[in-house]
This record gives C-alpha cells, structure tokens and sequence, in this order.
C-alpha cells in the first residue's frame, strides 16, 4: 500500500495550519513534567518512563503509541493516578495528579461495568459515589446514555450487550462526572473491526459535543491517525519521548479519508518511528518439518 509517492506528512493545508493555531491558542490543560517512573524486580531496577515531557491543550485529542515496552499504559495509569510517578510530575490545571478524581475519566480495555446494576445503575454509580441524590443522578445518567446512543437499553443489564454497546455505557459512566480529561487505554482494542469503525466514529461525535480532553492509548496506527489532533510517539527500554507528530489529516474526519495520501503519509511516518526498516531483522523459521507429505506448497 506504501510503495507509492506519498506527500511530505508535515505538509499542511492553510486549514490546518488555522487548526492547530487554534489549538495551541487555547489552555494547557495537562502538564507532563520529567515525568520518570521505575519498578523494581529480582533482577534490578526497570526503567518503564523516563524524562516524559509533553503539554495537552483544552479540548485536544491525544493518541499515544509506541511498540512493546514504550510505557503506554504505564503513563496512563499515572495520569489517572492510580500509581505515582518515580520522579517528576503530572499537572491537570496546575494540580499535582496524585491519586484518582472527577476531574479524569477512565476507560480501559477490559469492559468494566457492574454485572448487577443495569446500564442506567451503572452511569448513575459514579454521580451517587459523588453525592447526587437519586432523582438527580438518575436523570443525569439519561442524558449522558442518550449521548452514546443507548436510551432504549437503559434498563438492559452488561450480559444484554454487545461489545460495542458496553464500552459506550463505560464512556458514557466516565463522562458522567464531567471530567476535564478522558482517559482511555486501548478501549476499542478487544472489538471486532467494524465495530471498532464505528466506536470510533462515535467517539468522535461525542468529542465534538463536549468539552473534554482525550487522552487515548492504542496500538493501531490507522486508529490513532483517525482520531487525534496530535499523536505521541514514545519509544521502548525505557519509554521516551521520540516525536510528537501534528496529525494534518483535515477534520472533520470520515473513514473514506483512511486511503487518502495525506493519511497514508502520515501512517507511514507513524510506522517508521515505531518499526525503522534498518533496524528490522528477517523473521527465522524453523525447517523442522512434523510429517512428510510429499509436496512443497511453496
């Protein structure tokens, strides 16, 4: 699909340009400061992250990658302050991140709602935990499951739903809460690929209505070229910062746009940082052969 000319990915529509002056007109919202973080093991000390820096504005769609090892989940889970960083520091609006909050939202990969409660219990779970009186969180929680489109499941219980439908019902939990940021690791990374097509689509839409940063963790490049504004690329043993890549791909987005040179250009940028042909190594197979069948298929 790459072997033909693609554009420069840096080049940049006047569109694009107005775009992310726009973006860097408004609030830092999220501040990453010599962010390290190091675990201890029988064998040593391993350095997961190391000197992270990097600033998200208000209303940004952040799309983190980097292969095996870069730390992804690890950053994320800092910033939902479920564990500390090393040295260094997470700032949301100028706030140490030191445990979690209201302020961040969490969506993880593994599908999180409550067995017991139904859709509408579990995205009135978090406005209860906060304090809302029954009444108000109940019709907060409507609202927030109209938003993803699931108002006729309302009262259905997780093991009525589909995949898709229950990573909404986890958005719409997380949204509940009217976070400043929207965390979310590799959320759509256990759906088939037309569902993953359109959770993204929607989580777009959603995005668009809300005044909500998003801070996303994938490990699909189309995925991450789809939906952000800027991607962060990090790179493995230990994690660090490699690039920070502006997406130019124009918005609003389609997936038409998915075979578009702009697209691929910036695809192929994104797969060079992570997989640098000279660094590759051919793949050694084994010739040992469990039966002899009488023929090559090669």
């Amino acid at each position: 699909m790459h072997n033909l000319e693609l554009p420069d990915y840096r080049e940049q529509s006047p569109q694009v340009r107005q775009r992310f002056q726009e973006i860097y007109s408004r609030p830092v919202i999220l501040s990453i400061r010599d962010l390290t973080r190091t675990f201890s093991s029988s064998k040593g000390t391993i350095t997961a992250l190391r000197n992270i820096r990097f600033d998200a504005h208000r209303r940004e769609f952040i799309c983190v990658i980097g292969a095996s090892g870069c730390g992804k989940s690890t950053l994320i889970r800092i910033l939902a302050g479920l564990i500390e960083p090393s040295s260094g520091a997470a700032l949301l609006d100028g706030e140490p991140i030191l445990k979690p909050g209201p302020d961040r939202g969490m969506v993880f990969q593994e599908y999180t709602l409550f067995p017991w409660l139904t859709v509408k219990r579990n995205v009135m779970f978090g406005l209860q935990m906060a304090g809302h009186a029954f009444h108000l969180a109940e019709t907060e929680a409507l609202q927030w499951i109209e938003l993803v489109g699931l108002e006729k499941f309302a009262e259905h219980y997780p093991h009525q739903l589909s995949g898709g439908m229950k990573q909404r019902v986890a958005i719409a939990r997380s949204l509940a809460n009217k976070p400043r940021i929207l965390l979310m690791d590799e959320p759509f990374g256990a759906l088939d690929a037309q569902t993953r097509s359109h959770m993204q689509a929607h989580l777009l839409q959603i995005w668009r209505s809300l005044d909500v940063t998003v801070f996303f963790i994938t490990h699909d490049l189309d995925e991450a070229v789809y939906l952000s504004d800027r991607v962060l690329v990090l790179k493995p043993h230990p994690g660090e910062v490699l690039e920070v890549v502006e997406n130019p791909v124009p918005r609003p987005r389609s997936p038409e746009q998915l075979l578009t040179p702009e697209f691929l250009a910036v695809k192929k940028h994104l797969e060079d940082l992570i997989h640098p042909p000279e660094k590759e190594e051919p793949i050694r197979l084994t010739s040992l052969r469990m039966t002899d069948v009488g023929d090559d298929p090669e």
